[in-house]
């Protein structure tokens, strides 16, 4: 197919840092335009990357094919159906929709359109850590598995790097638990059971039963001191033990997600990290968050 012309909706830090710079670049799609919340600011950003500030959302959507999503959770879904609605193709932060009403009206709006979508989990398509993956996805025989994000979104005065009202209303459950449950489900199999518990702060401990029989446990937390900060994705199995590898700056992973849903646009074959599976992540999400309110 032709060059996918490209929308971007949002205008914050990673945005700007990595959503314009990638998508201004990529030599598969054109990037049209940016609209944001704010028209202060998603005019020198369109400035930036010599491209157009719209005032109007919907008259982006009707000048692009497809549209990426760089703004919270809840204000991405209801906008995204819209796009899709429009007939744009979907590329999607993680996660998808804070609720699952809002994932599922989401995942809706895009199956009745027939628009291909992508969702930004990162460690899914680093080199590196995709990679890995897959190796780990073809070895089988895993018997268990560990995810734990341990990050440090805020200094130890209580300031953050930058604004962002959504994680810290939401917490590590919402901003680093996709990352964990797009790691440990293609490996070990659909979440049956989950049981959940609050730890310190935001932390929150999670323990997963899979359809396939293994086992695994998630600790996800944006409070950790920063000197314990750190990502460890860990497998044991017939084959032994695995650890997953460091990765790239997340401009190079945000490229490759574009290569992945100029693919899924022109062959019509779902990818693996579509909004069903952003769906599915909501889901496991929610019920584990509904378990910690409930203690």
């Amino acid at each position: 197919m032709n060059r996918l012309r490209i929308g971007l909706v949002g205008t914050g830090p990673w945005a700007s840092s990595t959503h314009a710079p990638a998508l201004a670049r990529h030599p598969g799609v054109d990037l049209v335009g940016i609209w944001g919340r704010r028209p202060e600011a998603a005019a020198p950003l369109a400035a930036a990357h010599r491209t157009t500030a719209y005032a109007d959302v919907d008259e982006l959507f009707a000048a692009s094919d497809a549209v990426a999503f760089a703004v919270p959770p809840d204000v991405q879904a209801p906008l995204a159906a819209r796009a899709a609605a429009a007939g744009c193709h979907l590329l999607l932060d993680k996660p998808v929709a804070t609720t699952v009403e809002g994932a599922r009206d989401l995942a809706s709006a895009a199956e009745r359109a027939g628009v291909a979508s992508v969702v930004f989990f990162t460690l899914r398509f680093a080199a590196d850590t995709s990679a890995w993956l897959s190796e780990q996805m073809t070895t089988g025989g895993w018997f268990t598995g560990r995810a734990d994000w341990y990050g440090s979104f805020y200094a130890p005065d209580g300031t953050a790097p930058f604004s962002s009202p959504w994680r810290a209303s939401r917490g590590g459950l919402w901003d680093v638990g996709p990352h964990a449950l797009s790691m440990l489900i293609p490996v070990l199999g659909e979440v049956s059971n989950v049981t959940a518990a609050p730890g310190p702060g935001d932390t929150v401990h999670l323990i997963l039963r899979h359809t396939g029989g293994a086992s695994s446990t998630a600790t996800l937390s944006l409070t950790a001191p920063p000197k314990c900060a750190g990502l460890t994705v860990e497998l044991r199995g017939e084959s032994g033990t695995v650890v997953l590898p460091s990765w790239e700056e997340p401009g190079e992973a945000f490229r490759t997600a574009v290569d992945g849903l100029v693919e899924a646009a022109g062959s019509g074959t779902a990818h693996p990290c579509d909004v069903r599976f952003g769906l599915r992540v909501t889901e496991i999400l929610a019920q584990v968050e509904e378990q910690i309110t409930a203690t």
